[in-house]
């Protein structure tokens, strides 16, 4: 009577004829998966993507039944398992969810039992104690498989799930710090409104008075008249600087020749600046051709003309304009400097501290006047340079909040803004503008909604 294998014997044959089936038992897997209606990510990812670390698991697998010694088994269980936690990271990067990596790992179970079963058919010399062992091994195979699986999803959940804390108590920081940023600027803002409506309350207390001399009368009704016009210029500003926030203005992006643009508007505004004896000149080629709003450029160039003059004692104020970039990014160059006081530059970035401290030097002046009884729209200059009548002339300002305007429309016109500037050597801002507008950007900008108010639209 012939001796039948021993149960190491005939698993180790077991364990052959699951390698040489391999190809069977993946394609039998991978046509169970494409069956089953709940699973659809596999339908996206190919063959190679699909088996992913499968193989490799059942090397282990197999590599476990044959093994002999427990030292063996110890190490091809290891590997099963490190191959199986890998196969279910490579789920989570392809796209699946935990549920249809168990379904999947469930139908890898049902085909190798129908193997095994099949080869127990074929070979009625089989031991039952072999079939079982096999079994129980397969049934070990994918439990491990799918915890490894699903505890290397939760390691992946719990990873993403930090990251995105992280990123949301750094957006929430950001925002924190933005609310701080505008609460201060908006108390700045009614620090100024506050000073200009003392300093007309006041001048309304004295034209009210009797025995007022005509002479003082007059002086105290020019002091109304101007601080009148700043305060509403300041209200004019915060509801531009608001809208401007709030995402409400739209662009009007249209071709427009910039150099003509900028001549005009700095002839237009030469004797202003001739009433307080300063020069401005404008300096650039003849023509510039370019796309943008020109209302808004426009808006942009006189706020900055218009705080330079009003800071400038001696000398006066240069426009220039060129082009820049290169054939990739076509720009050109908007400059404007003047001879004044310029900026400390000990601390933050030059033009943060310029946005700050034309408000902090307009709330000084406004302090002063109000304790004098007189307007605050400016500081008043050296007698024997400019003529005070002259610098009341000029349309007010908006108490600091102009550069904050200039700062927005910028950010709307997709505009860089940058300045140079020293204490005592002046200052010149350089506003980077693009040539030209991609169709998608126009479309954008032309997108914003508008306020309603299409009269107060263009800036």
């Amino acid at each position: 009577m012939e001796k039948l294998p021993s149960a190491n014997e005939q698993l180790r044959a077991l364990s052959a004829s699951l390698a040489g089936r391999r190809d069977s038992i993946l394609a039998a897997w991978r046509r169970a998966v494409d069956l089953d209606p709940e699973l659809t990510t596999a339908s996206t990812i190919t063959r190679t993507q699909f088996v992913d670390h499968i193989p490799a698991v059942l090397d282990a697998f197999e590599r476990r039944l044959a093994a002999d010694e427990s030292g063996e088994k110890a190490e091809a269980i290891a590997d099963q398992k490190e191959h199986a936690a890998e196969h279910g990271l490579h789920r989570w990067q392809q796209g699946y969810d935990l549920p249809e990596t168990m379904r999947e790992w469930g139908h890898l179970h049902l085909c190798l039992l129908i193997e095994l079963q099949t080869y127990s058919a074929r070979h009625s010399e089989l031991r039952a104690d072999v079939l079982s062992t096999a079994q129980r091994a397969l049934a070990r195979l994918c439990s491990e498989g799918a915890c490894a699986s699903a505890t290397r999803y939760a390691q992946l959940q719990q990873a993403e799930a930090a990251s995105r804390v992280g990123d949301l108590e750094a957006a929430l920081a950001q925002v924190r710090a933005f609310e701080l940023e505008r609460a201060e600027a908006w108390r700045e803002a009614a620090h100024d409104l506050r000073g200009s409506a003392q300093v007309i309350a006041n001048a309304t207390a004295v034209l009210g008075s009797d025995g007022v001399p005509a002479s003082k009368h007059t002086q105290v009704a020019d002091i109304l008249r101007t601080s009148v016009a700043s305060l509403n210029q300041l209200l004019v500003d915060l509801m531009d600087h608001a809208r401007l926030e709030a995402g409400q203005e739209r662009c009007s992006v249209a071709a427009f020749d910039a150099a003509a643009m900028l001549r005009e508007f700095c002839e237009a505004m030469r004797p202003a600046a001739a009433e307080c004896n300063l020069f401005l000149k404008a300096e650039g080629p003849d023509s510039l051709p370019v796309e943008g709003d020109s209302v808004k450029v426009r808006r942009i160039v006189q706020n900055l003309v218009l705080n330079a003059i009003k800071v400038t004692q001696r000398g006066g104020v240069k426009v220039a304009w060129q082009e820049s970039g290169n054939e990739r990014r076509q720009q050109w160059n908007l400059y404007v400097q003047d001879t004044g006081p310029g900026f400390q530059t000990r601390s933050a970035t030059p033009l943060e501290r310029a946005l700050k401290e034309a408000t902090l030097e307009s709330q000084a002046v406004g302090e002063r006047a109000q304790a004098e009884g007189r307007s605050p729209a400016r500081p008043d200059p050296p007698p024997t340079m400019v003529s005070e009548t002259a610098r009341h002339a000029l349309p007010p300002s908006g108490e600091g909040i102009g550069l904050a305007i200039v700062k927005r429309l910028c950010e709307l016109l997709d505009a860089g803004l940058e300045l140079e500037t020293a204490e005592g050597d002046g200052t010149t801002f350089c506003v980077t503008f693009p040539r030209a507008y991609r169709e998608s950007a126009v479309a954008a900008h032309k997108a914003r909604p508008s306020s309603g108010d299409e009269s107060a639209a263009p800036l």
